[in-house]
């Protein structure tokens, strides 16, 4: 099978669930997509922010990692960590700048590392779960409503809809 067939199929993953496996493996086409986006960015890409556009490439990309952090508090801890210390290294991305420091200044590799290194973490606790564990709620009050499946789909799909916006972006700077 190729890569490309690799991509086109969602299928069980023997380390995972068979659950967490099809969501781990649409989390991976997300992640691929994203960094086909942003190869070869430069620093002054990433920071740029086009007129009708509120937030850079560079800034959308720090926000995808947050939210795997953020969600991982939430999911695997059983903690809402948005008011303390240890978030605050996230505030900025999370609320793309109105809140703590704007993403600025980064290199690409920089903030690829970044969410690698999220990401790794969360993969990993995925593969300790089961899909009972995936269709529990979240254990914290205020944010019970929502499953563990559907958090980690929301974190999938936030990655796909800034990737999208990353899309725009960089055809627009290349104008």
């Amino acid at each position: 099978m190729s890569d490309a067939d690799h991509w086109c199929r969602i299928e069980p993953q023997p380390e995972y669930s068979p659950h967490i496996g099809a969501l781990v493996q649409m989390m991976a086409y997300a992640r691929l997509t994203t960094l086909q986006a942003v190869k070869g960015m430069s620093m002054s890409e990433l920071d740029a922010i086009t007129p009708g556009f509120s937030n850079s490439a560079g800034m959308l990309l720090a926000h995808i990692a947050a939210l795997d952090r953020i969600y991982q508090a939430a999911s695997f801890e059983g903690r809402d960590v948005f008011d303390t210390p240890e978030y605050a290294p996230y505030l900025g991305a999370m609320t793309f700048g109105w809140k703590g420091e704007k993403v600025q200044g980064r290199i690409l590799e920089s903030l690829l590392a970044e969410m690698k290194k999220v990401r790794a973490h969360t993969l990993s606790q995925l593969a300790q779960r089961d899909d009972d564990w995936l269709a529990s709620a979240l254990r914290i009050p205020g944010w019970d409503e929502m499953n563990q499946h559907w958090a980690w789909f929301h974190v999938m799909e936030d990655e796909v809809s800034h990737r999208g916006q990353i899309r725009i972006l960089r055809k627009a700077l290349s104008k």
